[in-house]
């Protein structure tokens, strides 16, 4: 079953009508957008997952409730189709806002109950020149836009127009949200907070269950994590959290589990919160006693090190690429220096990079937009250079790429930084190292002069983390 909260009035002049104005500007003389929320998901009989509003919806409307979409014209004229009033159904499954609220609640010029809205729409579509909505992101959607444009058919020989084109209306809205504005950036810095503290408590929950000489689980930090999201504000993990013990964190998409957490093993833990629809994303690898031993210290320092590199490159003016090229520069010698890599076979460190030798070890991306949705939309591709291409072929796969120049980087921009090193054991790789996997992750916002780390509330420097897990600070005081 679903409930949601009343919600607030949010002033006409406000945030989501101003970018719903901005859409508007774009759609083209005679355009017209449709953007739905997203539908319940049953989860097992008379049981519905919990609900998690369309991300593009939310973002104009700012409206929560399940079973809406939202019209914009050329001209600025808003339309929102809602749950219509119904009291019985309210005492089930919560408070709707109706549509004659919506209007002044929620600033669009005009609202009507969702079960009018197969009726309504031939006409709204009725001589528009291009409808926009989002490609593929709702099932079913292109064959309704279908159904409203044949009742617009219908009417021809009356003299009504049907619009000659349909495009994506994504390529408008991942534009916009890509760039984060005075309304967003202080809930992200928020949801980094609220995330930085519950990583801090089960970084401490680990120590101090071991130390106890308890038994310690994967699902005893998940709980801890959990636990941590919601006293401190948010609604609900931003992801699925992984919390990897010894070899699991070897697996990049690991869930948090059963598996013990024994001293002198690393735990790696990649959770964040979701705040007021805005995500956080955290990871961090420490020592589950508290003590990194030799070989887990010259990983984790180096691991470090290449995200040190990153973040000095993430400001405006650079390149989304040269994020991940400093980060691989800095993996790639570490891996021949402490011997991950042999010279003797691979090279010096440009072979290893143009050869992709670290792939052993290191085979994702350093990065990806954040926002909304934690892997955000936006475009990798500078939209201003998509003309210039070339191509290369990947010397594992032998693949033939097509490549395009990256993004140029601009303040408002918000970018997770991750580099990691994921040790298997193999021919030729010191045992010492075996079994060991190390990420650090923080959320990046582009601004003026360099960047901001979001996320920083919890330590990552080595010693500071040992220090942490060693006195055993007291719970985080409230946020406030």
């Amino acid at each position: 079953m679903h409930a949601t909260a009343p919600t607030p009035a949010i002033p006409a002049q406000s945030v989501y009508a101003e970018r719903r104005a901005q859409v508007a500007r774009q759609l083209g003389e005679g355009g017209i957008a449709i953007i739905p929320t997203a539908p319940e998901h049953p989860r097992n009989r008379d049981s519905d997952f919990l609900y998690r509003h369309d991300s593009y919806f939310y973002y104009l409307t700012g409206f929560t409730e399940p079973n809406a979409s939202l019209v914009i014209t050329a001209d600025g004229k808003t339309t929102l189709f809602c749950a219509p009033k119904d009291l019985a159904r309210e005492i089930w499954d919560g408070y709707r806002l109706g549509p004659e609220a919506a209007v002044p609640a929620l600033g669009v010029s005009e609202a009507y109950s969702v079960a009018e809205q197969a009726a309504r729409m031939p006409k709204m579509l009725e001589n528009r020149s291009v409808v926009w909505y989002p490609f593929a992101i709702h099932p079913g959607l292109e064959g309704t836009v279908a159904q409203w444009l044949n009742g617009v058919r219908a009417r021809t020989r009356y003299g009504a127009l049907v619009p000659e084109q349909q495009r994506d209306l994504c390529t408008v809205l991942d534009e916009m949200r890509l760039f984060k504005d005075a309304h967003e950036v202080p809930i992200l810095r928020r949801a980094g907070d609220i995330s930085a503290r519950a990583h801090i408590l089960a970084m401490q929950r680990s120590a101090r269950m071991l130390r106890a000489g308890q038994d310690v689980r994967e699902y005893h930090l998940d709980a801890e994590l959990l636990q941590a999201f919601r006293e401190y504000g948010s609604q609900c993990p931003a992801y699925g959290s992984i919390v990897a013990a010894g070899a699991n964190a070897c697996v990049l998409h690991y869930r948090a589990d059963a598996a013990p957490i024994r001293s002198g093993e690393l735990v790696l833990i990649d959770a964040g919160c979701e705040l007021d629809g805005y995500a956080s994303d955290i990871t961090r690898t420490f020592p589950a006693n508290g003590k990194f031993t030799g070989p887990q210290r010259d990983l984790y320092d180096l691991v470090l090190a290449s995200q040190d590199a990153a973040i000095a490159l993430t400001r405006p003016g650079k390149r989304f690429n040269d994020i991940h090229d400093a980060t691989v520069a800095v993996l790639a010698q570490g891996m021949l220096d402490l011997g991950l890599l042999d010279k003797n076979k691979v090279g010096g460190v440009q072979d290893v990079i143009d050869n992709r030798s670290y792939f052993q070890f290191y085979m994702h991306r350093t990065g990806h937009w954040m926002g909304m949705d934690v892997h955000d939309c936006g475009s990798y591709i500078e939209p201003s250079e998509l003309g210039q291409t070339s191509e290369r072929r990947d010397p594992l796969s032998g693949e033939l790429i097509l490549n395009r120049p990256s993004r140029i980087l601009r303040p408002g921009m918000l970018t997770t930084i991750e580099p990691g090193i994921y040790v298997r054991p193999a021919d030729g790789v010191p045992e010492a190292f075996h079994h060991i996997g190390i990420r650090i992750e923080d959320d990046a916002l582009i601004t003026d002069d360099g960047c901001e780390l979001l996320t920083r509330g919890v330590p990552v420097k080595a010693d500071e983390i040992e220090a942490l897990m060693r006195d055993g600070a007291p719970r985080p005081a409230d946020l406030g």
